[in-house]
């Protein structure tokens, strides 16, 4: 939809559209949510949503949502090439929420338009019901909306689109309705200082939380990407010399995530005194025990790291889970991330009170 936006806002003033978008996508699907497809009531259309498989159904839909102006949703599964089903050829499954806009939407579209241009995150929190309404979202919102706004705002900063608040919902006592978060920032980032099992079991639990990964070690023997395959890219450098240059890039944010998984203190004491001198950093761990802790942080305060910075330091990194093996470990790591970026407590739910979701 990123791409569209320029004829949404020429469109909307001459007239309703139809903007059909997918919001849930599985497997192989053909492209992610936030694709877009648009149709115009004079037959124009833009965009897409699939490889060519499902565009036909989905502008029936979007030529009866500019009748009716009521939303469709659509769900296709796998279907035959051969056979007359209409479906995905790849085996993935997808959702796609059809929605007639009017000119009233235009403002918000150029807000959006002017937000992606200055670089701004932002994102389009969308009801899928039947009486659709929209939210305008920016980092550090904090205004309330429909139950939804703290899951809402976690998905912008970690830069992904999807729907928050399942049907099950319906179960609480304070129905919500499931929205369709879309985001126009890029994914949050996750450089991993190291080379090690920890690291490689890390990327593949930071990938899954939606993470764009940066593996980073001057050893070239180890840095290869072969060995951290879940990682975006594999950097063969001093982790503090990179850190810095990413941030000189202007490619470090209040959404990135620092862990240093070294064990040696050539390189985790400079990489860490570069990542706590950078005030907006969004979180810095490193891993080791309580003692390897004590040895470090002195070290830290002899290469000039102050008690300002060093109280931002997350060490030892994870929460109490006893665990023991990488895998374990990373998920420590990641369960102590998502608590401080979503400001949770770590407690067990079944000792917290109150609604789960706020």
């Amino acid at each position: 939809m990123r791409a569209m936006l320029d004829e949404l806002i020429r469109l909307l003033p001459h007239g309703p559209v139809a903007l059909a978008r997918v919001v849930d996508s599985t497997g192989a699907g053909p492209r992610e949510p936030g694709a877009a497809m648009v149709l115009t009531t004079t037959g124009e259309v833009l965009g897409s949503i699939s490889g060519g498989c499902v565009e036909s159904a989905v502008l029936e839909s979007a030529a009866q949502v500019l009748e009716t102006g009521q939303p469709v949703t659509d769900r296709f599964g796998y279907a035959d090439g051969n056979g007359i089903e209409v479906g995905l050829t790849c085996g993935g499954e997808m959702e796609i929420f059809c929605q007639r806009l009017d000119s009233a939407l235009g403002d918000l579209f150029t807000e959006v338009r002017d937000d992606i241009a200055a670089g701004r995150p932002v994102a389009l929190a969308t009801t899928l019901d039947t009486d659709a309404h929209w939210k305008l979202l920016r980092p550090g919102d904090c205004e309330p909306w429909r139950g939804v706004d703290r899951d809402a705002r976690a998905l912008l900063d970690a830069g992904r689109s999807g729907i928050i608040c399942t049907d099950e919902c319906g179960t609480d006592p304070s129905p919500r309705p499931r929205v369709f978060v879309h985001t126009f920032a890029a994914p949050a980032r996750m450089i991993l200082a190291g080379a090690n099992d920890f690291v490689r079991a890390l990327s593949w639990t930071g990938r899954q939380l939606g993470y764009r990964i940066t593996v980073v070690d001057a050893r070239e023997t180890f840095a290869t990407p072969a060995r951290f395959p879940a990682a975006h890219e594999v950097v063969v450098d001093w982790p503090h010399r990179y850190l810095m240059a990413e941030l000189a890039g202007g490619r470090i944010d209040r959404r990135t995530v620092v862990c240093v998984l070294t064990h040696d203190t050539k390189f985790d004491v400079p990489m860490l005194a570069a990542a706590l001198g950078i005030r907006d950093i969004g979180f810095v761990g490193a891993l080791g025990s309580r003692r390897t802790h004590a040895e470090r942080t002195e070290r830290l305060r002899t290469a000039g790291v102050t008690s300002t910075e060093l109280a931002r330091l997350k060490s030892p990194l994870g929460l109490d889970l006893n665990a023991h093996t990488p895998d374990e470990t990373a998920i420590s790591i990641a369960a102590q991330i998502l608590a401080e970026r979503g400001h949770g407590s770590a407690r067990p739910l079944n000792e917290a009170h109150g609604p789960l979701h706020y």
